[in-house]
C-alpha cells in the first residue's frame, strides 16, 4: 500500500506485502489531542528526513493496535522504500522503524472531513462481516489528500484499511 492508491468506492479485498514505515509510537494517547500528535510528528518527520537523504514512498498513515476509546494505542508515519537504519531524535520526538503488515486487506476510501470517519469505519467494518470475513488488528487510515486550510473537507481522502480473515 506504498502508492497513492485510487479512490475504492467499495469494499476491496487485496494481498499486500509488508512496507517499511518510519513512525512515532504513542501509546494511550487522548483522542482529542490527536491533532497535536500530527503536527509534531510531521513537522519533525519530513524535514529530518529529507536531510538524510530520504523520501517518502506514500501517503502518510496511522496504525492502530487497538480500537480507540478515549485513548489509543497507534504508530503515526510514512512509507519508506527501504527500513530506517537507525531511529532519529529531534527534540522531543523520537522516529522509529516499523512497518505496515503483510496479508490479506479490506479497503475502502472515505471522502470527507475528519468528523466522519467514525461512522466511515462503521460502515466500513460491518461491511466486511456482511461479507463473512473478520477484521484483525491492526487496522490503519491512510491520508491520501493532504489537509490545507484552504481546502474544502469535503474533499479529503481517507483509506480505511484492515487486515482480515475468513470468519469462523
Amino acid at each position: 500500500m506504498s502508492d497513492t492508491p485510487t479512490p475504492a468506492t467499495a469494499v476491496e479485498y487485496v494481498e499486500v506485502s509488508a512496507v517499511p514505515t518510519v513512525v512515532v509510537r504513542a501509546r494511550d494517547y487522548p483522542m482529542d489531542q490527536m491533532p497535536a500528535l500530527f503536527d509534531s510528528t510531521f513537522s519533525a518527520m519530513f524535514p529530518a528526513l529529507a536531510q538524510r537523504g530520504i523520501a517518502p514512498a506514500g501517503p502518510p498513515f496511522s496504525l492502530h493496535h487497538r480500537i480507540p476509546d478515549a485513548t489509543a494505542d497507534l504508530e503515526v508515519g510514512i512509507p519508506l522504500t527501504e527500513p530506517l537504519s537507525e531511529p532519529i531524535t529531534v527534540g522531543e520526538v523520537e522516529l522509529t522503524a516499523s512497518e505496515l503488515p503483510a496479508g490479506t486487506v479490506a479497503r475502502t476510501s472515505y471522502r470527507g472531513g475528519y468528523e466522519g470517519l467514525g461512522d466511515a469505519w462503521g460502515g466500513f467494518m460491518g461491511a466486511i462481516v456482511a461479507a463473512g470475513r473478520a477484521p484483525n488488528f491492526p487496522f490503519w487510515e491512510v491520508y491520501v489528500t493532504e489537509p490545507r486550510p484552504d481546502m474544502d473537507p469535503a474533499t479529503l481522502q481517507t483509506d480505511l484499511v484492515t487486515l482480515v480473515s475468513p470468519a469462523s
